[in-house]
């Protein structure tokens, strides 16, 4: 505040400026003392003193008072701009995030059963209308068009009566009646025959139109029903086409994420190959956001390595399910036996594709396999929001009781083994899954007759079974199985080890079966007497029994 002359304030504000230097340079150009000024600080303003530094110095300070304000408000724009622009790239990353979680989410509906009964089509006829088609718009003849004018009289306040008797107003009138009547009568001839031609065209138009909707559903249905003919034959095409279809219908959920499944069926197995394309790594973001250096950078903030691969192997697991889950539910017949399927990683540039994940799974195993329900995985907690651990998800824990091979690191490029190609309908022995092979010793043995079939063990490289044949049958009596793939010979240590669980088991014979060969000693040691009820099948006898009970060859070997 400034202050009077008697030293009370009076009211008015004092300006306080950076440097008294200024004051002083301004005062010397108007040539006014500078203890004159009011509110003025006279040691501040004295000349000579550090701060003023004479009067050539006042014009340097100036100088300096302009530039100083202006670099700390630049530098305050360029933090605002930056912290801005740090928000947006952060929004964006959670818009990402977003994105992933909401396929998550739909990857995990449920699959709409595309079996040959929900595919069928159903002809209702579409009634003709009854009001018709609208006639055309010629009016009717009035008779008021057609009245004569009455006749003159000389006397205007004579009676009406006498007007009527006049001979040659009862001419025109007559005339005119006549007229009018032949023109109503044409009128009407003209709209009957316009009514009747539209109706009958109109109803033409109608009745050839059902029919054409009558012939195409029933075409389409006898079409149908020669495909479900062909599937229940188990002919290739017809199942291919049908588990195509399915897998289509399966990804209607996630349009804007293409994973195009292929099918494959082989008739000799009764197993389904399926061939899934996976999304592109780069799907799942790599950064949980940005921030703001203390330097003004703009840093970006990285996710953990093993936090990207588990949300991008829980969704390849909903993927896979999902596959699986349409070929099971379009598969209302039972034609399948199992499914294998295969997800491959083709990125550009690389010649061969990358499996990731492979799933060999039997029909039993594919009836308890189910989607995850659309709420529950997805509810957000305090430490881990949308996305759980690797071990907690439920689709990668249903995945892998399948018995599935999943890569521990995608984005290290880790892959898996296939559990098989899809190649050749009819494939060679080393080309088929474990339950491939499995289910080909089962089917030609119960073909032969041996029935009760139990599993005790299964792997990758065989199987032991036990069954039992009915009296009389090709295969009578209580037998252990023991059935092998693989290029090294069978070896005498195995027979003896095949006699052993025969005796285990209380049963009769034994058969031991391998698509390859039987080493010398083995042939011999099944030549005598104590190792006489082991029978041997090799990979010859296994391709005449494939050809025989089921009409299909089998190569042993590549």
């Amino acid at each position: 505040m400034q202050h009077s002359a008697d030293g009370q304030p009076d009211g008015t504000a004092t300006v306080q400026f950076p440097r008294p230097g200024f004051l002083a340079s301004v005062f010397r150009e108007f040539n006014t003392d500078q203890g004159q000024g009011q509110g003025l600080n006279p040691d501040a303003a004295a000349p000579g003193t550090p701060d003023d530094g004479g009067s050539g110095d006042g014009a340097s300070g100036d100088g300096a008072s302009g530039d100083g304000p202006a670099e700390p408000e630049e530098s305050i724009a360029a933090h605002g701009r930056a912290a801005a622009l740090t928000h947006h790239r952060t929004l964006t990353v959670q818009a990402e995030h977003d994105r992933l979680a909401d396929l998550l989410r739909r990857a995990a509906l449920p699959v709409s059963a595309m079996d040959f009964e929900s595919q069928l089509r159903h002809y209702e006829p579409r009634p003709y209308p009854a009001d018709g088609p609208e006639t055309g718009s010629e009016a009717e003849p009035r008779w008021a068009d057609f009245a004569p004018a009455g006749p003159a009289t000389a006397d205007p306040d004579g009676a009406p009566a006498r007007r009527l008797l006049d001979s040659g107003y009862q001419r025109e009138l007559a005339q005119a009646r006549l007229a009018h009547q032949r023109s109503l009568r044409e009128w009407r001839t003209r709209r009957a025959e316009a009514d009747n031609s539209a109706a009958d065209e109109s109803r033409r138009v109608h009745e050839a139109a059902e029919e054409a909707r009558a012939r195409a559903v029933r075409e389409y249905n006898e079409s149908l029903e020669e495909c479900r003919r062909a599937y229940r034959l188990s002919e290739p095409a017809a199942v291919e086409s049908l588990l195509e279809r399915a897998l289509a219908a399966a990804e209607t959920a996630t349009q804007d994420l293409p994973a195009p499944c292929r099918a494959v069926f082989r008739p000799l197995t009764r197993t389904a190959v399926l061939d899934l394309d996976l999304p592109p790594l780069d799907l799942v973001p790599s950064l949980t956001g940005y921030r703001l250096a203390p330097d003004g950078d703009i840093v970006p903030v990285p996710r953990p390595p093993a936090d990207r691969a588990t949300d991008y192997l829980r969704l390849v697991a909903r993927l896979a399910l999902r596959a699986l889950q349409a070929a099971d539910a379009v598969d209302t017949d039972e034609i399948l036996a199992g499914v294998v399927l295969n997800g491959w990683l083709r990125e550009p540039g690389t010649a061969e594709p990358l499996c990731l994940v492979s799933v060999d799974a039997d029909r039993d195993a594919l009836a308890r396999t189910r989607l995850l329900p659309p709420a529950t995985p997805y509810e957000e907690r305090d430490d881990e929001g949308v996305y759980a651990d690797a071990e907690q998800d439920e689709a990668l824990v249903r995945l892998r009781q399948l018995g599935a091979a999943v890569t521990p690191d995608p984005y290290g490029r880790v892959g898996v083994q296939p559990a098989a190609q899809a190649g050749a309908a009819v494939p060679a022995a080393p080309d088929l899954s474990a339950n491939e092979f499995a289910q080909l010793v089962r089917d030609l043995l119960t073909r032969g007759g041996l029935a009760e079939w139990s599993v005790r063990l299964r792997g990758p490289a065989g199987l032991v079974a036990t069954g039992e044949g009915a009296p009389g049958s090709a295969l009578p009596g209580r037998w252990v199985v023991w059935a092998s793939r693989g290029a090294a010979p069978v070896s005498a240590e195995e027979i003896v080890t095949l006699a052993e669980a025969v005796q285990e088991e209380s049963a009769e014979r034994g058969l031991r079966l391998t698509t390859g060969r039987f080493a010398d000693e083995a042939l011999d040691l099944t030549g005598e007497e104590s190792h006489r009820h082991i029978h041997l099948v090799d990979g010859d006898g296994v391709s005449e029994l494939a050809r025989t009970h089921l009409g299909l060859p089998l190569a042993a070997g590549r």
